[in-house]
């Protein structure tokens, strides 16, 4: 009577390939982190001029290890600001950009808010949009947006 063969197994582990994760949803929505720098309130004579241009900071930083590709839209307009009494205010310039930060990066961007008449603003309209630069998606996620930015504009 003869014995089966015996086989040996061999056990063997690839070269360690990490497979990056996917992010999650909850992830890529706080790659971006921003901020609004703009003065409380701004005075301004109306009977002087009839536009009001205030200067705000968008800060842009980049919470994660990647590089990030943003898209900032500030043709936006929020509902709530539908209900103001003298309507809204207007971004001059400028109202797309396209950028990329690196890991840990901080990106300062000047823009100018416009108003022709006194009254409470929310500035927190610019929508920001981002995308690890390796993924393959067609679009961006929507970041967290902050707070309501909230600035008074006085007649002097």
């Amino acid at each position: 009577q003869e014995l089966p063969e015996t086989v040996l197994l061999k056990f063997f582990r690839p070269e360690s390939t990490p497979v990056p994760a996917r992010p999650t949803p909850e992830q890529l929505s706080n790659l971006i982190k921003t901020s609004l720098h703009y003065p409380e309130s701004f005075n301004h004579s109306f009977h002087q001029k009839s536009l009001c241009l205030v200067p705000v900071t968008l800060l842009l930083s980049n919470c994660s290890q990647a590089v990030v590709d943003v898209m900032i839209d500030l043709r936006h307009k929020t509902s709530s600001e539908a209900l103001e009494i003298h309507g809204s205010f207007t971004w001059l310039g400028q109202t797309q950009y396209k950028l990329q930060l690196k890991s840990q990066e901080v990106y300062s961007l000047q823009l100018k808010a416009c108003f022709v008449h006194t009254g409470v603003y929310n500035l927190g309209t610019p929508r920001v949009f981002a995308k690890l630069v390796d993924q393959v998606t067609l679009f961006e996620t929507s970041q967290q947006n902050s707070m309501p930015a909230l600035i008074i504009i006085n007649n002097i």
